[in-house]
């Protein structure tokens, strides 16, 4: 690099060659310059038609990639435009860059305090401070993004189109997964000695991420030294997928087998998980006398969410290591062969016997995910919207590993489901990909149906539509509150895919999901778009279990 280049095209090259391969974005004149320097370093630059939908892709690939996504974004409305997904990427301690150009004058009409946005929801301010200092700026923040942390990049216009002045780059840190203290993992071995039902609920921390693999062989391993059942977190559901002692995802989502041997654990140990309301079911499933462990590499994450008996601070796979080497030998625990087997004939909510609904205009969401389970390739990536419908695709469809699950619920909103099934599909193409949503979510995020199609993704959209927020309905209507605000005439949403160029097939009852096997068989040019008029005479069963537990 040279003093004759601009700051803004020394940057852009400078992370590409740290990294930043694949970037999303919506492209104005703010960041024009920096966008086309990450291309020209050899980045791949993925259009999105909404700031919000871009940082959302960014954080799904992050997560299904394990590497830190990038989104370059316009000055002013650009990065307003993206705080919802900035928000949900934060709270879940994606690893994320965001290049947000900053106009320094106060009297713009594009100037917004782009520090004080980044504070506001949780995520870490940087900028670039002079031509001189620019490139080692950006290297400092793309280091702490890969650190498991959203970054948002102020890029002054000034600085940007200023000469860039090279200078002495700072040396990469090299980090090290921290291991636990010797004391803690006596303590731990202690604990699993002396239990005869420990239950391990892995969460995000255990999933793979910054170029590490995940813990899954590491769980195992203690887990058969200890006769421990598995299980997990929504967000790193999948992780456990084929082993015979895996109960699937804890929490609200829990099927009744699940939940069942979760409560009845003398010993619960989350690895790299916060143990929320939702994963813990409002504390219902943690029995009256089990010990509770938490392991995390977060000092502020233990025993954030609820009292635990013991903090561990230490790296999932380092701490699961080196608990196995302080156990003697391998131990029944919660183990047995006709466990087994009941965890084989009843652990998924397929295998749970319910009465079908469908009415031949409307199908029963359980009816119409276990069909799609069966008719959909295994090898597929599940992005799920929020909603009352949620918990259908999240636990009706499987996923091949916790690679192809992508939930981006740490901020509750709707609306990012089909931004993130994009984010996953550019980053796993080997998959196919499947967007579940409802239609208040789908129409929020219409837009980027286009990209879809523009990219050629064969992609899969599932739409749960009640024709309402089902979420308020059934909130409120069991008080008789007026609910016209959150009910909707009936909308085609098949005839809006199709407009977008999607193949579009309305859903009413199963013979008519034979439109969807013959798409399935055939060349597959276009993706598809599955309006389900689903019925909703009654919130999903996650939903009445958090009404329930408020």
């Amino acid at each position: 690099m040279t003093g004759g280049m601009r700051v803004a095209d020394a940057v852009g090259q400078g992370l590409a060659k740290l990294g930043a391969d694949t970037v999303f974005g919506v492209v104005g004149s703010g960041n024009f310059h920096v966008t086309n320097a990450l291309i020209a370093g050899g980045a791949r630059f993925v259009a999105a038609r909404h700031e919000g939908g871009a940082t959302v892709m960014a954080d799904a690939w992050a997560r299904t990639a394990g590497r830190p996504g990038v989104v370059s974004v316009h000055q002013g409305p650009g990065l307003t435009n993206a705080m919802t997904g900035i928000a949900e990427a934060a709270k879940s301690r994606t690893p994320l860059l965001v290049l947000a150009p900053e106009a320094p004058e106060i009297r713009s009409n594009f100037h917004v305090d782009v520090a004080g946005l980044a504070a506001a929801v949780g995520a870490v301010p940087e900028r670039l401070y002079s031509p001189a200092s620019a490139l080692a700026d950006a290297h400092r923040a793309y280091q702490t993004a890969l650190g498991r942390r959203t970054v948002i990049l102020a890029l002054p216009l000034n600085v940007q189109a200023a000469s860039f002045e090279p200078g002495t780059l700072p040396a990469a840190p090299r980090t090290y997964p921290p291991g636990p203290a010797p004391d803690a993992v006596t303590a731990v071995a202690a604990v699993l000695r002396g239990a005869t039902q420990p239950v391990f609920i892995a969460g995000r921390g255990a999933r793979g991420q910054a170029g590490r693999a995940s813990a899954r062989a590491e769980l195992e391993r203690l887990a058969d030294a200890c006769g421990a059942l598995l299980a997990t977190s929504a967000v790193a559901k999948g992780l456990f997928r084929g082993n015979p002692w895996n109960l699937d995802v804890s929490g609200g989502f829990a099927s009744p087998l699940a939940a069942e041997l979760i409560t009845g654990a003398d010993v619960i140990i989350g690895w790299g998980c916060s143990l929320n309301m939702w994963t813990m079911r409002h504390g219902k499933l943690i029995g009256r006398d089990a010990t509770l462990i938490q392991v995390d590499d977060d000092p502020a994450a233990l025993g954030a969410h609820r009292p635990v008996h013991l903090g561990v601070l230490g790296d999932v796979a380092e701490t699961a290591r080196a608990v196995a080497r302080a156990l003697p030998a391998a131990a029944a625990g919660y183990r047995s062969p006709e466990l087994r087997d009941r965890i084989a004939r009843e652990v998924r909510w397929r295998d749970v016997k319910f009465e079908d609904e469908s009415d031949g205009q409307r199908i029963d969401p359980r009816a119409l995910s276990i069909a799609l389970d069966d008719l959909l390739p295994a090898e597929r990536t599940v992005a799920v919207d929020s909603g009352n419908f949620m918990g259908y695709p999240s636990m009706y469809l499987s996923v091949p590993d916790e690679a192809g699950f992508c939930f981006t619920q740490a901020f509750q909103s709707i609306g990012l489901g089909l931004a993130s099934a994009i984010g996953a599909a550019v980053a796993r193409p080997d998959r196919l990909a499947v967007a579940a949503l409802g239609d208040g979510g789908a129409l929020m995020g219409v837009s980027e149906l286009e990209t879809v199609v523009r990219l050629g993704i064969p992609m899969v959209v599932v739409v749960y539509d009640d024709e309402a927020y089902g979420a308020e309905v059934h909130h409120f209507g069991p008080d008789g509150d007026p609910l016209d605000t959150v009910r909707f005439p009936p909308a085609d949403i098949a005839a809006i895919g199709r407009g977008f160029g999607f193949d579009g097939v309305t859903v009413r009852s199963a013979g008519d999901l034979a439109a969807v096997r013959g798409w399935l068989e055939g060349s597959r040019e276009r993706p598809l778009l599955i309006d389900a008029k689903v019925t909703s005479s009654h919130g999903s069963w996650w939903l009445e279990e958090a009404f329930r537990g408020h």
